[in-house]
């Protein structure tokens, strides 16, 4: 019963990781390759003006690089923090959005998914699929 919760909960953590990878990917893409709409997006939730497209396009790298470790389960207390601590801070500064939730009604999908990268990080020595960042946890010093 014990291992068969382990696969449960490991193939719970892999779909967790993957599909809220998939998610940042898409930002991150965003930034890159629609730099215009990521300095929008500064100015109008951050209060950055000006970010000219380079610097938008560099976030966006950026972001890439650390979703992709994330994706990989590469260094994951600190991938799997980095995505965790993005997507809070995105998540903290559209607090206006949330004061008129029928006209903003995707802003709270932000909320489940900031709960499943809690989760993750919480629960990231179990995820163990497809993770590059090798074996830890209790099983691993046992």
């Amino acid at each position: 019963m014990h291992d068969d919760l382990n696969r449960k909960l490991a193939l719970s953590l892999l779909l967790l990781r993957l599909s809220l990878g998939l998610v940042m990917m898409v930002w991150a893409c965003d930034k890159m390759f629609n730099p215009g709409h990521g300095g929008a997006v500064l100015q109008s939730f951050y209060g950055i003006a000006g970010a000219g497209e380079q610097v938008v396009r560099g976030l966006g790298v950026v972001q890439a690089l650390i979703v992709v470790a994330f994706l990989l389960g590469l260094a994951r207390t600190y991938s799997y923090a980095a995505v965790l601590l993005m997507h809070a801070v995105t998540t903290l500064v559209s607090w206006s959005a949330y004061l008129d939730p029928l006209k903003n009604i995707l802003f709270f999908s932000a909320w489940p998914m900031l709960a499943g990268l809690i989760a993750l990080f919480l629960l990231r020595d179990h995820d163990r699929i497809a993770s590059l960042g090798g074996r830890r946890g209790a099983e691993a010093r046992a």
